[in-house]
């Protein structure tokens, strides 16, 4: 059963009748460019085959009712308008906030994911946007990407309590299936770069599940705050190596910022790398972020490192592998040739400890392997 006709029945099981439709937002990965976002940087997102989908149908009256088809069916039910979060914070929170940035009116949800929940590939921003989607679709509205991506922020920040940047929205509103997003979020301009035809974006899930309040996410923001303070400028986009060490900085508050400028030019030169169907550039610039994501950010965990290493030493110069998302956990993300995905995947399951390799759970991404090319 896909997930769209899971979502249909889930809604025929919970409410007694048909949706009037079905809305999908996809998860995303992060190719380069990680804890950047916030500092008004440059990242390479790109979409997945896995996501959110909602099923929808408009009602009489003002209240909004949904069912989680993967939380026991957990219900809720609300007027958009005086809607409060739910506390502690769960995917009530998300539903809540974006009904009333959409002034959701008379609406009945379902929803039911594909997005392994703390992997790093943002199913929070996913599930927001599915939900945005279904109550545009709903009140017979039509915002923007960049509307969609913001209200999903402002969703993540007041109601989820999470003070993350905005390139899951960017990303999971703007992208293109088989296209990574070059995405400026100082302006939000927006660029898509189709990936070679015989590159493969490889997703393995280390097992360890993160979260970002709970993984000091929000203290690695408040570091680089207080480093953009200390330097005089708006945000560490305006910095640079060198004015970041002369200026003696706290030396923890000084590895922040030097990862935060050092991964906005290594996006830079990803990009570059995509152009060229450079695969050995590319690899090297995945590898270096983990360096830095590692021991200057400090947002790697040991699992994820021992199986970022094995990563590397399966693909060789050929490609490379880091961590990707907030960090403390998640997923790691692998570039490599196609036709050595296969045999990288085995090397992985045969290597990875037990019982951790049981939960690797790898999915292979890349052109014409997106929405385009799976039955939803």
């Amino acid at each position: 059963m896909t997930l769209t006709e899971r979502t249909r029945a889930g809604f025929r099981a919970a409410f007694g009748s048909q949706p009037d439709g079905v809305a999908f937002a996809p998860g995303r990965v992060n190719l380069i460019g990680e804890h950047v976002d916030y500092n008004d940087g440059l990242v390479l997102p790109l979409p997945i085959s896995t996501g959110t989908a909602v099923a929808w149908s408009r009602c009489d009256g003002s209240e909004v009712e949904a069912v989680a088809l993967d939380f026991g069916k957990e219900r809720d039910r609300f007027l958009a308008r005086s809607a409060k979060p739910h506390q502690p914070a769960d995917w009530r929170s998300y539903l809540r906030g974006m009904a009333q940035g959409m002034d959701a009116q008379g609406v009945k949800l379902a929803i039911a994911g594909s997005n392994p929940r703390g992997a790093g590939l943002s199913s929070s921003a996913s599930l927001c946007i599915a939900l945005g989607r279904a109550m545009a679709a709903a009140g017979k509205v039509d915002p923007t990407h960049r509307e969609l991506a913001l209200m999903a922020q402002i969703a993540e920040h007041e109601w989820a309590g999470v003070h993350c940047g905005i390139m899951d929205q960017m990303a999971i509103a703007a992208g293109e299936p088989g296209h990574a997003l070059l995405l400026d979020c100082r302006n939000l301009e927006t660029r898509q770069f189709a990936l070679p035809e015989d590159w493969a974006v490889v997703i393995v899930q280390s097992g360890v599940t993160r979260g970002l309040v709970e993984g000091h996410y929000n203290a690695r923001r408040h570091d680089c705050e207080l480093a953009a303070q200390a330097l005089g400028i708006a945000s560490l986009r305006d910095a640079d190596a060198d004015m970041i060490r002369a200026a003696n900085l706290d030396p923890v508050i000084a590895a922040r910022a030097l990862h935060v400028v050092g991964e906005i030019a290594r996006t830079a030169q990803a990009v570059s790398a995509i152009e060229a169907h450079d695969l050995a550039a590319m690899g090297a610039l995945l590898r270096a972020s983990h360096a830095s994501l590692r021991d200057q950010f400090e947002v790697s965990v040991p699992a994820v490192d021992e199986l970022v290493d094995l990563a590397n030493a399966a693909i060789g110069p050929q490609g490379g592998a880091r961590m990707t998302g907030g960090g403390f956990g998640g997923a790691i993300v692998a570039v490599l040739a196609a036709d050595a995905a296969p045999r990288f995947i085995a090397t992985l399951e045969q290597q990875f400890a037990q019982p951790r390799r049981a939960a690797l759970n790898p999915m292979i991404e890349g052109k014409g392997r997106h929405l385009a090319g799976i039955e939803l």
